[in-house]
């Protein structure tokens, strides 16, 4: 619910949070994320009972009171938009499980600033957005590539979106994909942990690295060997999410998602030819990479509940993958 004027709140220090930082000891009696907390300290905001503004790193002592003025939200510079279709899993007051269809773009970014789920979630939830950071728009928690179609989770206000961010660095946020691969990975099932970074020579690209960059960890498994060892059915579960992940891990073990214009190699005409008709069609109306976010689960933010949804390969938002992999067989 949107507020409409100024909040304010008193916070007393529990001895249990003694020796906290600040900032984590007031986002957790409020809900609101630690961001947010930094961000009306710095604001001066945040002021303890003799006037005077502590530092975000400050340890608190029991007994000790805090007040909080929460400004009124401010309007969103995203234009909503009513256009965009969106696949709703789940909905209550507190999150929103979209089923994404591939190229909806999930973010503003550079060269795209309308026209993206985020625009559309604006438009969606108006009336229902108790703000995140102090703006009033959804809170994105974890997102997916433009042409990666399947699960993710939004909230739809700062304690939920705390709630989540923790899961999601806590790995208690699980994320499972599927994917269609060329060639059969050996051993068919296992970890993939690498190192990635920027592509030196292309900055949009990501790479694995010996060192620098950022950990990633992958676990995989084969389900089923499709077109005679030519491709199979892949399912992978993300312990890190770094970007391009799964597409980067698949080709680092040889096993490229099929049609991924970045991390696979362009098709010969000659092994075109070789392959039966039907699989000729469905690969050439596939214009994406053949990933697919299968399913989350999740801890809900308000009731503890553990949640899971499933988007099942060839559903609403994967048909097109679906089709080529009833193809291969």
């Amino acid at each position: 619910m949107t507020e409409e004027s100024s909040q304010h709140q008193h916070i007393l220090i529990s001895p249990e949070q003694s020796g906290q930082r600040l900032d984590a000891a007031l986002a957790l009696q409020t809900g609101l994320t630690r961001a947010r907390i930094q961000s009306l300290l710095k604001d001066c905001a945040i002021i303890t009972q003799t006037g005077s503004t502590p530092k975000a790193s400050y340890k608190v002592q029991a007994g000790e009171e805090y007040n909080l003025t929460i400004p009124a939200l401010k309007p969103s510079l995203l234009v909503p938009s009513p256009s965009i279709l969106l696949h709703i899993a789940y909905e209550d007051e507190d999150i929103l499980v979209i089923d994404k269809q591939a190229g909806l773009t999930v973010h503003p970014g550079a060269g795209q600033h309308q026209d993206t789920l985020a625009n559309a979630l604006l438009h969606h939830c108006k009336g229902s957005l108790s703000g995140i950071g102090g703006v009033e728009r959804p809170g994105i928690v974890h997102r997916l590539d433009k042409d990666t179609s399947g699960l993710l989770v939004i909230a739809k206000h700062d304690e939920a979106h705390r709630h989540l961010s923790e899961q999601l660095q806590t790995r208690r946020l699980k994320r499972i994909y599927h994917a269609l691969v060329w060639n059969i990975p050996s051993p068919a099932e296992g970890t993939i942990h690498t190192r990635l970074d920027r592509h030196p020579k292309d900055r949009t690209k990501r790479t694995v690295v010996k060192t620098g960059g950022k950990s990633a960890t992958t676990d995989y498994q084969t389900l089923r060997v499709l077109l005679a060892g030519k491709a199979a059915l892949v399912e992978c579960t993300l312990d890190t999410g770094r970007t391009h992940q799964i597409r980067v891990h698949m080709q680092h073990i040889r096993t490229p998602i099929i049609s991924d214009p970045v991390y696979s190699p362009p098709l010969h005409g000659k092994f075109l030819q070789a392959l039966p008709q039907p699989v000729q069609q469905a690969l050439s109306a596939l214009t994406r990479q053949a990933l697919h976010a299968h399913q989350l689960t999740l801890i809900h933010p308000k009731t503890g509940e553990e949640m899971t949804f499933q988007s099942p390969l060839g559903g609403q938002t994967s048909q097109d993958i679906g089709t080529v992999m009833k193809a291969m067989g």
